[in-house]
C-alpha cells in the first residue's frame, strides 16, 4: 500500500480508555466481467488476462468500500501495449467498455481515499497494490463459401460466412443473375448455424443454380474485406460440407 506524504497512521476518530482507535480504509479488490459476442461470461481478478475476439464487452468493478470520514476518487487508465500514456481514462467506480481493436490493452485501476477533515491524510491504492487487467483481442479473419445445400437435412442449409474472428462491421447481400436483390443480412446474423440466406425469396425456394453475393466487412485490426462471388444453390448435394 502506497501512502502519500509518508503517512503511516491516519486520523484518530475516537479514544477509548486513553488509547487512540484508528480506521484504515481496507484494500479494494477490483474485478471484471467479460461478455463475449455469444453471451458467454467470464469473471476476472486484477492482474488476470483474457484473450478473445472483438467485439468484447467488459465491465470493471472497483469493489472499494465506503469509509466514514473519507471521500473516494476512482481512476481507470486504458493503455495499449507498447505505449506509455492512456488513450482513455474513466472516473467511475464501475466502468463498462467495448473492446473493438485488435491487440493488447492494459486496464489499471487506482482508488484514492482522502480524509474529509484533513486533506493531507491520503490512502492510495494503485499499481503497487494490484497489477492491471490485460485484454487481448485476436486479429480479424472471415471466409465466404461458394455453395450451400438448403435441402432441410440440417447440414449447410444456410449460406453464411465462416471462420469469423474479430469482425466489427459486416453486411452481405444476395442477388440473382439479373441483379435483383433476394436477401441481405448484417452483423447480428453473421456467425451462427441457422442464420444467413436459406435459399428462399419471399417465402418460396429459389431454383438450383448460380446466384451472386457481395460481402463487405471490417476487422478490429482495421482490415477491410470485400468479397464478390458466385453462390451455387445445390439442394441435391448431400455431403458433410458443401463448402
Amino acid at each position: 500500500m502506497k501512502l502519500k506524504y509518508l503517512l503511516f497512521v491516519i486520523l484518530a476518530v475516537c479514544a477509548v480508555g486513553g488509547y487512540a482507535q484508528f480506521i484504515t480504509p481496507p484494500a479494494p479488490s477490483p474485478t471484471a466481467k467479460v461478455v463475449e459476442k455469444d453471451g458467454e461470461e467470464t469473471e476476472l481478478a486484477f492482474g488476470e488476462e483474457f484473450s478473445g475476439e472483438a467485439p468484447l464487452n467488459v465491465t470493471f468493478y472497483a469493489n472499494a468500500e465506503e469509509v466514514d470520514g473519507f471521500s473516494v476518487v476512482y481512476t481507470w487508465e486504458f493503455v495499449r501495449s507498447g505505449e506509455t500514456y492512456p488513450f482513455l481514462t474513466r472516473y467511475d467506480a464501475d466502468v463498462q467498455y467495448t473492446f473493438n481493436t485488435s491487440g493488447t490493452i492494459m486496464v489499471q485501476p487506482k482508488i484514492i481515499y482522502t480524509s474529509k477533515s484533513d486533506p493531507n491524510v491520503v490512502y492510495e491504492f494503485g499499481s503497487y497494490d494490484f497489477e492491471p487487467f490485460r485484454i487481448v483481442l485476436a486479429e480479424s479473419s472471415i471466409k465466404v463459401p461458394n455453395a450451400f445445400s438448403p435441402n432441410g437435412d440440417g447440414i449447410n442449409d444456410y449460406f453464411n460466412v465462416y471462420d469469423v474472428k474479430s469482425i466489427v462491421e459486416f453486411n452481405a447481400t444476395i442477388y440473382n443473375r439479373w441483379g435483383q436483390q433476394l436477401y441481405s443480412w448484417g452483423i447480428d446474423q453473421m456467425d451462427c448455424e441457422s442464420c444467413g440466406w436459406d435459399g428462399t425469396y419471399k417465402g418460396k425456394a429459389v431454383k438450383d443454380g448460380v446466384y451472386y453475393v457481395i460481402v463487405t466487412a471490417k476487422g478490429a485490426d482495421g482490415l477491410v474485406y470485400e468479397f464478390q462471388r458466385d453462390v451455387n444453390v445445390l439442394r441435391g448435394y448431400i455431403e458433410e460440407s458443401a463448402y
